[in-house]
């Protein structure tokens, strides 16, 4: 395997084990084994568990993102893409192994003196944030930028609650009344 796709592997790995048995029960003798790698080679590559963790969380949100854009993208303008995400949401939990946000999953285990993991999981949550505003404002009509706010954050708290809560009940039902919620949050807007 050359090193950049050994890299992708050890965090692909790595972040499979984080997300499925958790941050601070997989230890670096777990990822080496499952890696089939050499402890050696798994710090010729990390410096900690810390960083691969960092790696993992950005990788997971990368993709989480350009899959996300890809699927609102498909959707008719208007409604469709305004709900787009919930959809998106519903199509993950179907996943087999869904265990939630990883970002969340995560930052639940952390203490708060773990700065630089925390500070990743809310970059990538403002990022979130942000493309829902890009979404709110490419779909609504003559939108100020506050209402853009109260709009995607509204929206962006729903996916949130769901996400946790489609997870905690192993059901899908958070998925659906958070989407069935949301268009109260335009009901006053001229959406395309």
């Amino acid at each position: 395997m050359q090193r950049p796709e050994l890299h992708e592997h050890i965090i692909t790995t790595a972040g499979n084990l984080f997300y499925l048995n958790g941050y601070n029960s997989t230890g670096i003798n777990e990822i080496v084994d499952k890696c089939g790698i050499a402890k050696a080679t798994l710090y010729s590559h990390f410096k900690s568990k810390e960083d691969i963790c960092i790696a993992y969380l950005q990788q997971r949100h990368d993709q989480l993102l350009d899959s996300l854009k890809s699927f609102v993208s498909k959707r008719k303008a208007g409604k469709n893409q305004l709900l787009a995400i919930f959809d998106y949401l519903r199509d993950l939990y179907r996943e087999e192994n869904f265990q939630g946000c990883w970002g969340l999953k995560t930052f639940g285990e952390l203490a708060p003196t773990q700065k630089k993991i925390i500070g990743v999981i809310q970059k990538n949550k403002k990022e979130l944030l942000l493309y829902l505003g890009e979404v709110v404002g490419e779909n609504i009509i003559n939108v100020s930028k506050a209402e853009i706010e109260k709009i995607s954050g509204g929206i962006y708290l729903l996916y949130e609650s769901a996400i946790t809560e489609s997870h905690l009940f192993k059901n899908d039902w958070p998925i659906y009344m958070a989407k069935n919620m949301a268009p109260s949050l335009f009901a006053n807007s001229q959406v395309k």
